[in-house]
């Protein structure tokens, strides 16, 4: 997670803003940040209740094993319409690629641009 900080101006000169979402409670996002992972340059929000719900909405909520009640590690890129203009979700200990979502976001933009 902290490898999106190094690429925050990419995400920036791409018109995209980071945002972490996860079904900890902010307690937990607070904790993880202190102890393990380090404070991040981006938000973080919290989707504990109701428990999942945004995640469960879009179809990333596991509800069986491994890790139950937790999201999948799932990547959304939505255009300024609103609308997912890109969706890839990665196994829980893998990093996304990085370059894979700037060059995701130049296309959304482009075809905004276009539109």
């Amino acid at each position: 997670m902290s490898a999106y900080g190094r690429y925050l101006p990419k995400f920036a000169g791409a018109d995209a803003q980071v945002v972490g979402v996860s079904t900890d409670s902010i307690y937990s996002h607070i904790a993880w940040q202190e102890k393990s992972i380090g404070w991040q340059e981006y938000p973080l929000a919290s989707d504990y209740w109701p428990h999942g719900g945004t995640a469960q909405k879009y179809g990333i909520l596991r509800e069986g094993e491994p890790l139950p009640g937790i999201n999948e590690r799932a990547i959304f890129i939505v255009d300024k319409d609103g609308k997912i203009a890109f969706a890839k979700t990665y196994e829980l200990g893998q990093e996304p690629d990085y370059e894979e979502l700037v060059s995701a976001l130049e296309k959304v933009n482009a075809r905004s641009s276009a539109a």
